[in-house]
């Protein structure tokens, strides 16, 4: 299974790139949204970790750019704000699979992509 996590803080997507790579995973991981929508114009990873930070509107670029060009892609968003707890993100993006704060443990977070790459 491929995984794109897309984290501007490289020492957060390091961590979290391994937790998920130990299950067998391949794991890229970019900095911002152009980066994101570079790579996916090419490869097709099953899960997009993304985080909201990402500067104007970023993270919904990038899962609207894969909802149409890698439509089987499950998006988990990341998130220290929460506005988006009550669940609106779904609204907002209709390949979201999850919405987790950036505080998961590690290994939830690659439990959660786990989950949602086998169903990609």
């Amino acid at each position: 299974m491929d995984v794109l996590i897309v984290e501007p803080e490289a020492a957060l997507g390091e961590v979290w790139g391994r937790h998920i790579g130990r299950g067998g995973a391949r794991v890229t991981l970019v900095g911002g949204a152009e980066a994101a929508i570079a790579h996916l114009a090419s490869e097709a990873p099953a899960v997009i970790v993304v985080d909201l930070r990402l500067p104007e509107g970023g993270a919904l670029a990038v899962a609207d750019y894969a909802s149409y060009r890698r439509p089987a892609a499950r998006v988990v968003f990341v998130t220290t704000a929460s506005f988006f707890a009550d669940g609106s993100i779904f609204r907002y993006s209709a390949n979201a699979a999850a919405c987790l704060g950036t505080g998961v443990a590690p290994e939830d977070l690659a439990t959660v992509v786990a989950w949602h790459g086998r169903a990609a």
